[in-house]
C-alpha cells in the first residue's frame, strides 16, 4: 500500500508485521551504531602458573580466567567451557588439591598453588587414572562434554572423603551437570574407583 507523496519527494512505504504498521521512509540511511569502548582496559601481569607439574610462564590481561588460560594460552583442551558462568561444572579442576570452576577463578589469584587438569591425570603407571578408568568401565559418558569435569569432581570426592555411599556421592556431585543423565553410571563408577583412589 502506498501513501500520497510527501513535500520533501519521499515516497512512505508501509510493511504489515506483527499487527502493527511500520512507516519505512525510501532511500533514506540509516546510522550505524558506533562501538561501546570498555570503560577500562585490563592491564597485562606477568605470571607463573603450576599446571600438571609444569611451570608456565605468561603474559595475561588481569582479567583472565584460569578457564581460558589453560585453553587458549596453554592448550590444555580438556577442561570444557560449558556455561561460563559457574553453573554446570564442565570446567571442573582441582586447585591445592581442591576442586574449583575454572570458569570463575582469575587466573591472576592462582599464584604458586598447583593446577591439575584432566590432563594431568594419571595412575602411577603412567597409564589411565583409576577413576578415569573406573568411567569406561561404567559407561559413565555419553557425548563426554561434561566429562573431564565429572572426573576431576569425583577424585576430590573420594579423595576428601564424601564417597561413603550414593547419596553422599550424589550430594558432592551435584554441581557437576550432566545433559545425557549419565547419573547412574557416574555413581558407580565413583565406587568402583574409591578404593584405588583412597590408596594412592
Amino acid at each position: 500500500m502506498t501513501a500520497p507523496a510527501e513535500s520533501g519527494g519521499l515516497e512512505r512505504r508501509f510493511l504489515l508485521g506483527g499487527g502493527a504498521m511500520l512507516p519505512l521512509l525510501a532511500g533514506t540511511a540509516t546510522a550505524q551504531p558506533t562501538p561501546a569502548t570498555p570503560a577500562h582496559e585490563g592491564r597485562s601481569m606477568e605470571m607463573t602458573l603450576q599446571v600438571n607439574g609444569q611451570a608456565h610462564r605468561l603474559a595475561l590481561d588481569s582479567r583472565t580466567t584460569l578457564l581460558d588460560a589453560l585453553r587458549e594460552h596453554m592448550g590444555l583442551t580438556g577442561s570444557k567451557k560449558g556455561c561460563d558462568q559457574g553453573q554446570c561444572g564442565a570446567c571442573t579442576v582441582l586447585l591445592d588439591g581442591r576442586p574449583v570452576l575454572a570458569c570463575l577463578t582469575l587466573a591472576a589469584g592462582v599464584g604458586t598453588r598447583p593446577v591439575i587438569t584432566i590432563e594431568g591425570l594419571h595412575g602411577r603407571d603412567g597409564g589411565l587414572h583409576p577413576m578415569q578408568q573406573a568411567f569406561l568401565d561404567q559407561d559413565a559418558f555419553q557425548c563426554g562434554y561434561c566429562t573431564p569435569g565429572q572426573i576431576i569432581s569425583a577424585v576430590a570426592c573420594v579423595r576428601q572423603g564424601h564417597a561413603g555411599s550414593a547419596e553422599e556421592i550424589r550430594e558432592f556431585m551435584s554441581g557437576n551437570l550432566c545433559r545425557c543423565a549419565a547419573y547412574p553410571q557416574i555413581v558407580a563408577a565413583v565406587q568402583q574407583a574409591a578404593p584405588l583412589v583412597e590408596q594412592g
